[in-house]
């Protein structure tokens, strides 16, 4: 352990260096001042620390060792477990706002109890992200009750929870959740109508627990809330129809590489005689003409469907919809849907009710998102491998944090077979050689579609789908955890260290829940010992499992320890390293090995040439299999293309979506100060005088004389914003009439209407339909607006071959869109807010009843 620290310290890697040496020690030092105080004593020590950083004491000093030995002490009474030194100087680095490199099992959760004590102590909030509802409850209970312990609130925010009850967890000290809900409620929070609907508070420090999951592999899909537009159903349905009698590679070519589909020569001319013998195309118009551009967006979102979408890959059907499956954990995404018409597109597909196609009411990507915060940390066993993107995209640094026991797994060289099927037959002999001798399997699956043809092929094998109690009866049993069964996923994982335990996961086996060899204590504890009332009885059932657990770890050590087999590489590297990190926790015993196949995904898309010529030279042939470094090192480059791949895809999605953000702020700015104000008048006379001031330059010309003054024209453009007459051409015949005159007198008329008008309503109704008027018109206009950026976005790269840079002509061309957007709503407003009018009694409602 100490020679692990030094290499740490003194490292030329990242690490801490000196200064977390003696960062380390200062807190090491106040250990037994700490084990000294009494309960109260932490509480008031709380209090000492917000008292001190009120008063202007910088909490990046001594007050951070005193606050990290406190929660270090706190850790150990409240949950018996005291942070080890590596869990601090993870905890440092957090605090430091870096990514903890920090290997499965080494007690990430627990690390970040001290950096989140620490910045909560300043009242400006911490969120604490994770992958899944099921964690982020489970840890806001487990640490929750550290910081509780010591005088802090704890929040958590889980998907279906009211406004109310969001708020009240976002006034907490500390608040965890996942990335979407924070994301999302981030959005729906600039949707409101009034500053006291909003439930989030500010964006001050924030740690992202599986931060590569998060910032790196869902960061290539932006966050959307949309909502629907026309019903165009039947369109999808017919137009699917005609995409599925299409056959590849006649009449549509698929690069899987890139993710692409087209329609070849052939196709396109199917398509455009049965779309014209269905009257879904006007006869005479080209399927490629600009005046069928509608009927082409259908064509193409159902040929991607059909082409590059796969269920129980991509998504599942469950309970009559279409839900999206995480490429990179496996769950399922509920209520997420795929945009811009794919998702009707694959409901069409699978025969289910096709949803109306929505629009965007607002959207972010998860990088300008997660760069709102003051300071990000955050923490995975695995993100080395995305070091530069990291630094690039977010200014994160990466600090791989030695383990606290050395590591002892051994990861075998990857075992190559020619076909699939002798790749998943040897599967099976790996695994019963492993049950013979009762050491526990994780089989790692990269889809449900793998994971249940892995299950196929273990039943076949004389396996059979089971309890693990019957385990001790000699049954071969496995166990499937995959998005079918996710609300398992604790459980299943709970058991998958018992001896002989056989369990097949997709990705999501590496985001969480530890693999402790012989089974969980906290498990069989919560399982077995919850209808015991008799203290006596209470701690007998206890000694007698933790005798068992015991018995059954040495057992599994003996065996090996966790035996870890991956069906495919994945496309990252990183998911690989997480399901072999399953194996090898706290020094443990383990193995890991990949078997792969000339007909998985990676290896034929990216790496079959080179890899046939490479096995083929090693002697590999029908019913052989083959391990040696080299295969390895080819596999591993061709995962390193896929990454680079989805890091272009990435870094493409920022470069366009910064430009979208310094928009998105400035309409969110506005909008706070709309919603922050009871009365809007000041801002709409603003808007309007641009609007009226607009319409005069328009049919005055500057310097003109008055007979070349359009004043039909303006009096006609007047009416259409503000609903009243002006008897402009009667002032073009007076003299020493000015344009700024003509202004004076159209405004003092608006001014006198609007007060007419304000009269007649219940006092503060008037001004209440006019802010509403206000949002209302920003909120149209703003999605209309995000459309024109999506449409811009998928025709800019064409101007690359006019030698124009295409990021740098979308910058310009939103820029543009964007002052033509706030001169509509502009006009917009003072059209609207010139027409509020009171009908009859009751016919617009008062502020409080709206609310209501």
């Amino acid at each position: 352990m100490l020679n692990a620290l030094a290499r740490f310290i003194s490292g030329a890697e990242i690490g801490i260096g000196r200064r977390g040496n003696k960062d380390l020690a200062a807190i090491n030092s106040l250990s037994d001042d700490c084990g000294r105080m009494s309960d109260d004593e932490f509480r008031e020590k709380t209090s000492e620390f917000q008292r001190r950083i009120d008063a202007g004491e910088q909490p990046e000093g001594k007050l951070r060792h005193e606050a990290f030995a406190v929660v270090r002490e706190a850790a150990y009474r409240v949950l018996g477990k005291r942070p080890y030194d590596v869990q601090v100087i993870g905890g440092l680095i957090l605090n430091d706002g870096r990514i903890a490199e920090m290997r499965t099992g080494e007690g990430k959760t627990l690390t970040a109890a001290m950096p989140t004590y620490l910045n909560a102590l300043s009242g400006k909030g911490v969120h604490v992200i994770t992958v899944n509802d099921y964690l982020a409850a489970r840890d806001a209970e487990q640490i929750g009750k550290v910081h509780r312990f010591l005088g802090l609130s704890v929040g958590v925010i889980l998907s279906g929870m009211e406004d109310q009850a969001r708020r009240e967890a976002y006034r907490c000290d500390i608040t965890y959740g996942t990335n979407n809900e924070f994301g999302f409620d981030y959005l729906r929070d600039n949707l409101r109508f009034d500053a006291s609907q909003m439930v989030q508070r500010g964006h001050n420090f924030v740690i992202v627990d599986e931060v590569d999951s998060v910032l790196i592999d869902e960061a290539r899909t932006p966050l959307i809330i949309s909502a629907p537009v026309e019903d165009s159903s039947d369109i999808y349905i017919k137009v699917d129809a005609i995409i599925a009698s299409l056959r590849a590679p006649q009449d549509f070519a698929v690069d899987e590489k890139m993710r692409a589909c087209a329609l070849t020569e052939t196709g396109a001319d199917l398509v455009e005689a049965v779309l014209r013998d269905q009257g879904l195309l006007a006869a005479g118009v080209p399927l490629y003409d600009h005046q069928a551009a509608h009927i082409v967006h259908h064509v193409n979102c159902a040929l991607k469907a059909r082409a590059l979408f796969a269920r129980d890959k991509d998504y599942v059907v469950k309970d009559g919809q279409v839900v999206i499956v995480d490429e990179s954990t496996g769950r399922m995404m509920d209520g997420r849907r795929f945009s811009d018409g794919i998702h009707q597109a694959l409901e069409a597909k699978e025969g289910v009710r096709v949803q109306n196609e929505t629009a965007t009411l607002s959207s972010i990507t998860y990088q300008n998102y997660f760069r709102m915060y003051k300071k990000l940390s955050g923490m995975t066993g695995t993100a080395a491998t995305e070091r530069e993107e990291f630094a690039e995209v977010y200014g994160l640094a990466v600090t791989e944090v030695p383990t606290h026991r050395p590591v002892a797994r051994i990861d075998e060289s990857d075992e190559v077979h020619l076909t699939a099927d002798a790749k998943f037959k040897a599967i099976v002999e790996t695994v019963r050689e492993a049950r013979m001798r009762l050491q526990p399997v994780l089989i790692g699956t990269a889809s449900i579609e793998k994971s249940e043809l892995m299950a196929e092929y273990l039943r076949r094998g004389g396996f059979v789908e089971g309890d693990f109690a019957d385990i001790p009866k000699g049954r071969p049993v496995f166990q499937v955890l995959n998005a079918r069964n996710h609300q398992r996923e604790a459980e299943i994982i709970a058991k998958a260290g018992i001896p002989g335990a056989v369990t097949i996961a997709t990705n999501m086996a590496g985001r969480g829940t530890d693999i402790e060899l012989g089974g969980s204590l906290q498990s069989r504890l919560e399982s077995e010992l919850g209808g015991i009332e008799d203290s006596t009885a209470l701690h007998e059932a206890k000694s007698r499992i933790e005798h068992e657990l015991s018995e059954a770890r040495q057992k599994v050590k003996e065996a090996g320890g966790l035996l870890v087999l991956g069906t495919e590489r994945h496309e990252s590297r990183r998911v690989d390293n997480q399901l072999r990190g399953r194996a090898g926790r706290q020094g443990d015993p383990g193995r890991s090995r990949f078997f792969v196949s000339f007909e998985d995904d990676i290896v034929r898309i990216f790496a079959s040439d080179k890899l046939g010529r490479t096995a083929r030279t090693l002697g590999l042939a029908e019913g052989d299999a083959i391990s040696h470094p080299l295969i390895s090192k080819l596999l591993e480059g061709a995962q390193k293309k896929v990454e680079q791949r989805n890091y272009d895809i990435r870094r493409d999605l920022v470069k366009f979506d910064n430009v979208n953000n310094v928009q998105r702020e400035a309409i969110h700015e506005y909008r706070k100060d709309i919603m922050g104000t009871s009365d809007v008048a000041e801002i709409v006379d603003t808007m309007r005088e641009r609007a009226v001031r607009a319409a005069i330059e328009g049919h005055i010309p500057e310097n003109g004389y008055p007979e070349t003054w359009d004043m039909k024209g303006l009096a006609d453009r007047l009416r259409e914003l503000t609903s009243l007459d002006f008897p402009t051409e009667e002032w073009a015949g007076e003299d020493g009439v000015s344009e700024e005159e003509v202004f004076e007198r159209v405004w003092k008329e608006i001014a006198a209407d609007e007060d007419e008008r304000r009269n007649s309503f219940d006092v503060g109704v008037f001004e209440y339909a006019r802010k509403h008027t206000l949002l209302q018109s920003f909120d149209t206009l703003w999605r209309e607006h995000l459309a024109g950026l999506e449409t811009l976005k998928g025709v800019i790269n064409f101007r690359s071959y006019a030698q124009r840079e295409p990021i740098v002509e979308y910058r310009t061309d939103a820029y543009h869109m964007f002052e033509d957007m706030l001169e509509r709503i502009a006009e917009e407003v003072t059209k609207l807010s010139s027409r509020i009018i009171s009908t009859k009694p009751g016919a617009i409602e008062s502020p409080k009843e709206q609310a209501a």
